[in-house]
């Protein structure tokens, strides 16, 4: 298939000076025309023009006051001047003003001009080639070695599934099993789950299994930011597109070419930006803000939901076209309370990764500790434990932490049959008479206070306000006994 041509755009109010230009010009360039400046900037909104040739002397909007316009709008396209005139101050203002390539003076020879628009098209081609080569300097490794390196940082990171914490019964082996296979064909997938369950992990996970390895991945959160500033994240924007951005800005979509991004809150998109994701996953085309080129790209589009997707598009609520083009495949990630096994595991990881980072000697956490962690049902998931994993190591005196470090919430936390019960409030409103209900939340309290005190009686009940013959009397009845490693 033979390239295209490059395009070129002759503006002069001199109609027999258009026509001279276009017939030595269109044997190597497709010509468009122009009388005038309004015109020509229409053809530059509806056309890819790569160079310009504009008379100054027009009337009504002049050459450099046009081309000055242009270089705002599109500044890539090389533009210069045909002037019959030579004032230093003309070109000072030319260059200035409208970025000028080059001045052709009147009258000129035809082998001239196309010399000179041969040579402004070359500048085009080796801008473009520039800019492209620096992207993927920048983006995409450029030697084996730093490949290699960046292999190794992804397994030394926890990128893959095998760095994927859980018990080896837990119910994520059958979730990574099946992302394990998805990762290896080219597909879209949508990861569902609850906040914080680990769907940026997992989608990580299967761009490091995939043919895509090599390439780059990125991760946006969509959740809480603007239409236009996911635009701008996404597709990129042009220079002056937006109020404070003075350079072009490239968006996830060219940076993530043959790589995979990860687009994660998908359920919050507006429809607007519904119907524009909907052209990249079916067209794998996008304009970038403010811009009129269409680029193209291949990523391989992973998208995260918090909510349900088949529930918003029968509310009419998401686009039921769009779901079904990301949801080739569809994993859904389940939340802490469903990974029985999984917490004891987590927490001793994280455990030793926070006291890697803050510079702290630690060597574990006590068993009865960890079942109370287990106990807890983890509204916030794995962000809520690693922070309270954090808090636990920084208040820690010990080398091997104790349940007495865990939030007082978490003490009292009883498990029942649907996962912890976190709140007094539920304990309040439940079923039961009122001295049962009363007595379940005092169970607690002294469940949580000896805990809390390493099992010291004596402080216990002071702080209760009871005897220590009454403390015991509750103890015994309440049938609550301290760790083996406790008893007094």
């Amino acid at each position: 298939m033979p390239e295209a041509r490059p395009s070129i755009l002759l503006v002069d109010d001199e109609p027999h000076s258009v026509s001279a230009m276009e017939m030595a010009l269109e044997d190597d360039f497709d010509c468009l025309t122009a009388t005038n400046a309004d015109d020509a900037m229409a053809l530059m909104a509806d056309s890819y023009v790569h160079v310009i040739f504009c008379d100054q002397r027009m009337p009504g909007t002049t050459g450099v006051e046009f081309l000055t316009e242009v270089r705002e709008r599109w500044p890539e396209t090389v533009r210069i001047i045909i002037t019959g005139y030579t004032e230093a101050t003309d070109m000072i203002s030319a260059i200035n003003e409208a970025g000028i390539y080059q001045f052709v003076t009147k009258p000129w020879h035809p082998d001239q001009l196309l010399m000179v628009a041969r040579g402004a098209a070359r500048l085009f081609q080796l801008s473009r080639d520039h800019d492209r080569l620096t992207l993927e300097s920048k983006y995409l490794a450029n030697t084996a070695e730093s490949k290699l390196e960046k292999q190794r940082a992804a397994l030394r990171n926890g990128l893959g599934f095998e760095n994927v914490m859980r018990a080896p019964n837990s119910p994520m082996n059958q979730i990574i099993e099946v992302a394990r296979q998805y990762a290896s064909f080219d597909v879209p997938v949508l990861v569902t789950g609850e906040p914080g369950v680990g769907k940026v992990q997992m989608a990580r996970a299967m761009h490091y299994t995939s043919l895509r390895s090599e390439r780059p991945f990125f991760e946006l959160n969509c959740a809480g930011l603007s239409d236009q500033m996911i635009e701008i994240e996404l597709f990129g924007a042009k220079r002056g597109a937006v109020n404070g951005l003075n350079s072009n800005k490239i968006g996830l979509l060219q940076k993530t070419d043959r790589g995979t991004l990860f687009l994660n809150g998908i359920d919050t998109l507006s429809p607007r930006l519904q119907i524009e994701l909907l052209r990249v996953v079916q067209e794998g085309a996008f304009q970038p803000l403010g811009g009129h080129e269409t680029i193209t790209t291949n990523t391989r589009l992973l998208s995260g939901a918090h909510i349900d997707l088949r529930t918003a598009v029968a509310d009419g609520r998401f686009r039921a076209d769009l779901y079904y083009a990301i949801s080739t495949a569809e994993i859904t990630v389940p939340p802490l309370r469903a990974r029985p096994g999984d917490v004891a595991i987590l927490a001793q990881h994280m455990l030793a990764d926070a006291a890697q980072s803050h510079g702290k000697v630690v060597h574990g956490i006590a068993e009865p500790a960890l079942e109370f962690l287990e106990n807890y049902d983890w509204p916030g998931n794995l962000r809520e434990l690693e922070n309270e994993i954090t808090r636990m190591m920084i208040f820690a005196q010990e080398r091997v932490l104790g349940p007495e470090l865990i939030s007082r919430h978490i003490l009292q936390a009883a498990p029942s049959d649907e996962g912890a019960d976190r709140r007094a409030d539920q304990v309040l409103v439940g079923d039961g008479s009122l001295r049962e209900r009363v007595e379940l939340i005092e169970m607690r309290i002294l469940r949580e206070t000896l805990t809390r005190l390493k099992w010291n009686k004596s402080r216990a009940a002071a702080e209760l306000g009871l005897s220590r013959v009454g403390l015991r009397a509750k103890l015994d009845r309440y049938g609550i006994q301290p760790p083996v490693s406790q008893e007094s």
